[in-house]
């Protein structure tokens, strides 16, 4: 039985028009976009759940502080006031602004990687994975094997295999691994949790080694939440108090603000030691690939909304609800049984693809398969994070195979209510009970070297 929806901590003070589209016409235009779900108009889309990256949903106060925004090229005030709110939630000596997160791995990572090196994590996410192997490097994955069973409840499957990791360092060699990089929540795992005891115990083992450690902190507030709900002696700590022991555990880190900042552009890069001959660099390659580094590639109304949102997300009754949304719609999978990533995480609810479609083999694109068949069900958009997104080895240019072969269904922040989860649980039903008649997945007509999902074309193989 479906647990009980969380009312909204909010009242709703604008609208959207959300387009509805015939079931022909869903098909006409997914055919159009050459079977790739980035392709699609927003216009066609009625329920939008591609990313939770920067769809959320401003408040009140968020919109009225973009009105003060100090659009100096230099010195901008709302950059001191952005600076010392970033400072005082993560403890980090030296924060840079950027335009998102992907631009703070493009700045921090090729001052710290090179050809021949290795960069370990609990579990990349493909940008991350993709700056990497810019950087001339090559990603090795290290989550617990309890997040490969999809079906397992388990309080922090997006741990790092600590023992692993060790044996991985051991493999390569201490002088080859540049990098640990740890994700909080574990997106590519589907949205997983780590726990506090799991970031001190890798970061412990990277000291030991002398190796830097990357917290890629797009979801920290939400990781935080887990913490603080699932942990054994966190129940009667704050959510800030539990952020900033996070932020501990490394030496550096990267946010995509779009994320927990709630915003719709933004993204941090943290240097612990602000002395660091390192900040020098990062600065440099601020300037040449954002813009100067007290605006980095963010207009100063950028700035005023990330302060005060990164502060929003630190509410309680907030991420109960935020959490709670995910909660109820994987209560809804239950009933129907349909196997997700369990149990739920944070920004969306990740569906076990290869278990709705188990006759469709991973270089056909199974989630890939699962997110076509809800756009033309219902109108609703998601994404692949599977063999698809994995992509081809970059040594040998062959399709690898994903841990998990998942649909994402990223749920944006303060956007949707409970009659668009049921219409997605709805629509999910639908397609499992057909899921037999599809005998046969997708193929890559085009595609290009580097993010490759973005960007190709498929086709439906005949049957």
């Amino acid at each position: 039985m479906a647990i009980k929806y969380i009312p909204e901590p909010f009242r709703i003070k604008a609208v959207e028009p959300l387009p509805v589209l015939t079931r022909p016409a869903r098909a006409q235009r997914i055919a159009e976009a050459s079977y790739n779900l980035f392709k699609l108009r927003s216009a066609d889309c009625s329920i939008d759940l591609l990313t939770d990256s920067g769809t959320g949903a401003m408040s009140a106060a968020q919109w009225a502080a973009i009105m003060r925004g100090d659009e100096a090229y230099a010195g901008s005030a709302s950059y001191e006031r952005l600076l010392e709110t970033a400072r005082d939630i993560t403890g980090f000596d030296f924060i840079q602004p950027v335009h998102q997160g992907r631009a703070a791995e493009k700045v921090l990572f090729p001052l710290l990687l090179g050809t021949g090196k290795v960069a370990i994590s609990n579990m990349f996410f493909d940008t991350t994975r993709a700056h990497v192997e810019l950087a001339g490097a090559r990603c090795v994955d290290c989550v617990v094997e309890a997040a490969t069973q999809p079906g397992l409840r388990a309080p922090f499957k997006g741990n790092m295999d600590v023992a692993q990791l060790r044996k991985q360092i051991a493999a390569h060699g201490r002088e080859q691994v540049a990098l640990i990089v740890m994700t909080v929540t574990n997106n590519s795992a589907g949205g997983q949790p780590v726990s506090l005891q799991n970031l001190r115990d890798v970061y412990a083992a990277a000291q030991e080694y002398g190796i830097p450690v990357c917290l890629d902190a797009a979801r920290f507030a939400e990781n935080a939440w887990f913490i603080q709900q699932r942990e054994a002696g966190f129940a009667n700590q704050s959510i800030a108090q539990i952020v900033r022991q996070m932020f501990d555990c490394a030496d550096f880190f990267t946010m995509s603000a779009k994320k927990d900042g709630i915003v719709n552009m933004g993204g941090l890069l943290g240097v612990r030691d602000g002395a660091s001959s390192l900040v020098q660099g990062v600065r440099n390659g601020c300037i040449a690939y954002e813009g100067f580094y007290t605006y980095g590639g963010l207009a100063g109304r950028d700035m005023e909304a990330l302060a005060i949102g990164l502060r929003e997300s630190l509410e309680p009754d907030y991420l109960r609800y935020r959490v709670g949304q995910l909660e109820y719609l994987a209560s809804r999978l239950d009933d129907a049984g349909i196997a997700y990533q369990a149990p739920v995480g944070g920004h969306g609810v990740f569906v076990d693809a290869a278990a709705m479609f188990p006759h469709i083999p991973y270089q056909e694109f199974p989630g890939q398969l699962l997110a076509v068949e809800l756009y033309k069900e219902a109108g609703i958009r998601a994404c692949d994070i599977g063999s698809y997104l994995l992509g081809n080895d970059p040594d040998t240019g062959r399709q690898l195979k994903s841990t998990f072969e998942f649909t994402r269904l990223a749920i944006p922040r303060r956007v949707y209510t409970q009659a668009h989860l049921d219409a997605c649980a709805d629509a999910l039903v639908a397609v499992r009970q057909r899921a037999g008649q599809l005998r046969r997945g997708l193929r890559i007509t085009w595609q290009p070297p580097v993010l490759r999902h973005f960007q190709a074309t498929l086709e439906p193989i005949a049957s």
